[in-house]
């Protein structure tokens, strides 16, 4: 960031006074550009025993499949996205049950929170940024060809819950290390 974008005028990087990080600050209009992560949010679609994934007809990680899920936008709940997000990659139509999952990757700015969610019907089809949309069952899955850690280990932790018969939410980290990437759950998410 290189200009305010209420006025105009150059910013400078420091750490206004009160605070303890580094921010973008107009020494013009005194304004504070506070800059936070992204949320993400989708869902885990449900029908049966099958569950949805769309292939990625866009970057990154084009070509691999994903729970339907993207950014939030202004003006929207986490539950109002989840839901645009699956209409906009799938066409599918669900009705949300509940939060399951709230993964933080600091790496990249995001929290993804993902929602268990039923398929009102099989009427889907591949939006403009699905190559194809499918129902898996849990054999078929393809595991090495998941697009993203988060969506990973979100499936790994819903079929652990399923083969439990008892879902709960579930929260976690995913931390980048050399050799890959750490999922580490948080407090109430820990294993039986």
């Amino acid at each position: 960031m290189k200009y305010c974008s209420y006025c105009g005028a150059e910013i400078i990087l420091m750490v206004p006074e009160d605070d303890n990080r580094e921010r973008h600050v107009c020494m013009q209009c005194d304004t504070i550009h506070y800059q936070n992560p992204k949320i993400v949010a989708g869902c885990i679609p449900e029908w049966e025993d099958r569950i949805l994934l769309c292939r990625r007809a866009i970057e990154p990680r084009h070509g691999l499949w994903t729970l339907p899920a993207g950014f939030m936008e202004l003006g929207e709940t986490t539950l109002e996205a989840a839901v645009r997000e699956t209409m906009e990659e799938a066409n599918a139509r669900v009705d949300v049950q509940d939060l399951y999952m709230v993964i933080n990757l600091p790496h990249v700015d995001q929290v993804y929170m993902m929602f268990r969610s039923r398929l009102r019907d099989t009427n889907f089809f591949p939006g403009p940024e699905s190559h194809e949309v499918e129902l898996f069952e849990r054999d078929r899955i393809p595991w090495d060809e998941l697009a993203f850690p988060t969506i990973r280990e979100t499936l790994r932790y819903y079929y652990q819950d399923r083969d439990r018969g008892k879902f709960r939410q579930r929260s976690g980290d995913i931390i980048r290390e050399e050799s890959g990437y750490l999922f580490r759950l948080n407090g109430n998410g820990t294993e039986d």
